[in-house]
């Protein structure tokens, strides 16, 4: 895309990971990332310790918010849809207009039923809760290290249990969540992309999720992932396509 036309771009989010190939532990944030650089957008970061730290440019206290020559954008879906309006158009989404609703819809299926079972994994399955605080919570004070993480974990079990993810307990959800896994393993594409032979929102909202889970915070979900090869073969595609080279890491 030409540097003359494109707009500033500010993506508001979290602090970055040490893994630069995870540009961030939030799935929704890494979308953006991915989605910017695969478009060849000049952007700059600005983080945050905590997602209410960008609460001025979105009052839910959410990320990741996009700043659009200053202004915000908030919601990945809402960011992919605006930045679907750039011209020239980003080449995940020069799609036809029926190829990019069903690919929108895939998107919604990993920001949903993919995110719950990330956010289980995370924050809920044991296994994985004392690697998940000690990255997410390193920087707080030790008084209130001490009594913080442990809240806001039941919060979110609870959150969890609402939403049908852990209400049955975690062996009901990580049987779900291989069941899941060998559906889109069925479905992956051999070759290209998810819809054919261009990036799409479809490619972009799975890896999100999918690639968050392929991370040392969770292990064993990672390794049911990798089980998969038509799975994991689409995700190296991605990664490969959403990190052009030479593509600076803001």
């Amino acid at each position: 895309m030409p540097t003359t036309t494109q707009p500033d771009l500010v993506l508001c989010e979290l602090e970055r990971t040490p893994d630069p190939r995870h540009e961030s532990h939030s799935p929704f944030c890494l979308k953006i990332h991915r989605a910017l650089k695969s478009a060849g957008l000049r952007y700059t970061s600005r983080h945050g310790a905590m997602p209410a730290s960008h609460r001025r440019h979105n009052p839910t206290g959410q990320v990741p918010v996009l700043l659009i020559d200053g202004e915000p954008v908030a919601d990945s879906t809402e960011i992919l849809r605006r930045l679907a309006r750039l011209r020239p158009t980003p080449t995940w989404a020069d799609h036809p207009p029926a190829v990019l609703a069903e690919a929108m819809l895939w998107e919604e299926l990993g920001d949903t039923a993919l995110n719950g079972f990330l956010v289980a994994a995370r924050w809920a399955d044991p296994r994985n809760w004392p690697r998940t605080k000690a990255a997410y919570f390193a920087k707080m004070p030790r008084p209130v290290a001490a009594v913080v993480p442990a809240l806001l974990r039941r919060r979110v079990v609870a959150a969890l249990r609402a939403r049908d993810v852990w209400r049955a307990g975690p062996d009901a959800c990580w049987r779900r969540f291989t069941d899941l896994l060998d559906d889109l393993e069925l479905r992956a594409p051999q070759a290209d992309f998810w819809l054919g032979d261009r990036l799409s929102p479809a490619d972009l909202g799975l890896f999100a999720q999918l690639h968050a889970l392929r991370h040392d915070l969770t292990p064993w979900q990672k390794q049911q992932i990798e089980a998969r090869p038509r799975l994991t073969g689409w995700l190296d595609r991605v990664d490969a396509a959403t990190w052009p080279e030479g593509h600076p890491t803001p």
